[in-house]
């Protein structure tokens, strides 16, 4: 233990009975048996998952990519978004944004470790995918990059983290800004996972490397003001600087939500202009879809800019709770990404000679793969939980 603390600073009042003291008020109480229950529903999918593998999944030839997807999407996108908003503090030196550096970047952890704790119960053979991964590398293949560049990023705030502990400024700041180059590189390269498939017109383009990137950064806001009106009840004033962080964070965020709906908005018309088939077939669906309208216009971008806007960024809680909206509506964003990406059916060429006109593909996840994806919340929360009770976070 003493070799451990030598390197990572641990808290001096950490203790395995530490773990189970914290202040039982209502809020607290629910997210412990919250948690505790995600946790059961977990093991149950990994039951089912463990007993019948990928046939406990609804997913098919035809809609290949499944829940699962999108909750590592969801979990790696917070990862980055929060690594990118951190790095405005100690590695661009914005001093208002110093404050949030450690818990930022413990955030940024905690939330890449959930998503690949999700995505290995869907790879199949995740310890085959490593090795092969390093033995037999595709430059060509963007998902190859993408667990290259990723694995890179986690070990490079993992650094930053550790030194920040130390308070070691110097080499903070040096992993700090790696992390930053390999996490936008691995992120943008995660949205040409999506813009390379050539095959299916609504996603192919240059559109999703940049949109993961603004995205990103969108979430990175929006957890950060829960955790930190979780963290003071959300009265703000007996923490200046975290207010006034928080203030600036929020005119941030408008700016941020402003260019998302700038850029939502052109997408949907440079799909739907000229009919091209398939392209303006899917976005006519999807806007007709209550999950877009409803999960991510109003919930996800709507609502939290329209609150800031009307408080004029001054009432951080009402913001702190828009922002709880605000991520129901990120997670809606990643699952239709990841669905509207193959609800066109492939089809041959010549529709009308050779087979009826296509449907669009029907997929709903199965008990496994809500199960398997609501653990993914369970193991994030208390990896939080832990480190908060392990490290001195600061503020």
């Amino acid at each position: 233990m003493n070799f451990i603390k030598s390197i990572i600073p641990i808290r001096e009042d950490f203790s395995l009975g530490s773990l189970l003291s914290f202040e039982k008020n209502p809020m607290n109480i629910f997210l412990a048996v919250l948690i505790a229950g995600l946790f059961a529903i977990f093991a149950a999918g990994l039951y089912l998952f463990f007993t019948e593998s990928h046939s406990a999944y609804n997913v098919h030839r035809q809609h290949p990519w499944g829940l699962l997807i999108a909750m590592y999407v969801f979990f790696v996108v917070s990862s980055t978004g929060l690594c990118i908003i951190s790095s405005f503090g100690h590695v661009f030196g914005i001093k208002e944004f110093e404050v949030i550096s450690k818990r930022a970047i413990l955030g940024a952890i905690v939330t890449i470790l959930s998503g690949f704790a999700v995505i290995v119960f869907e790879v199949g053979h995740p310890i085959t995918m490593v090795i092969y991964n390093i033995l037999t590398p595709n430059f060509t293949s963007a998902i190859w990059w993408m667990g290259t560049l990723y694995g890179a990023y986690l070990v490079a705030i993992i650094l930053e983290f550790i030194f920040l502990l130390r308070d070691d400024h110097k080499w903070s700041k040096i992993f700090g800004a790696a992390g930053l180059v390999v996490g936008i590189a691995a992120h943008s390269n995660l949205g040409a996972v999506f813009g390379f498939l050539v095959a299916r017109p609504i996603s192919n383009g240059v559109f999703f490397p940049i949109y993961f990137i603004l995205s990103a950064m969108i979430t990175g806001a929006y957890i950060l003001f829960i955790l930190y009106g979780h963290r003071y009840k959300f009265d703000f004033s007996q923490a200046p600087d975290v207010k006034l962080m928080l203030e600036r964070l929020a005119k941030v965020l408008t700016v941020l939500l402003a260019i998302l709906l700038f850029f939502e908005i052109w997408r949907f018309l440079t799909s739907l202009y000229g009919g091209v088939p398939e392209r303006a077939n899917t976005s006519i669906h999807i806007l007709q879809s209550p999950s877009f309208i409803i999960g991510e216009v109003i919930l996800g971008m709507l609502i939290p800019l329209l609150t800031i806007v009307f408080t004029k960024g001054k009432n951080l809680a009402a913001i702190s709770y828009a922002s709880v909206i605000g991520m129901v509506g990120i997670f809606t964003m990643r699952y239709n990404l990841a669905h509207d990406t193959q609800v066109f059916p492939m089809q041959t060429l010549k529709l009308n000679e050779y087979q009826l006109p296509p449907s669009f593909v029907a997929y709903f996840p199965s008990f496994a793969e809500i199960a398997i994806g609501l653990g993914g919340f369970a193991i994030c929360f208390s990896l939080y939980y832990l480190a908060n009770k392990l490290f001195d976070l600061g503020r």
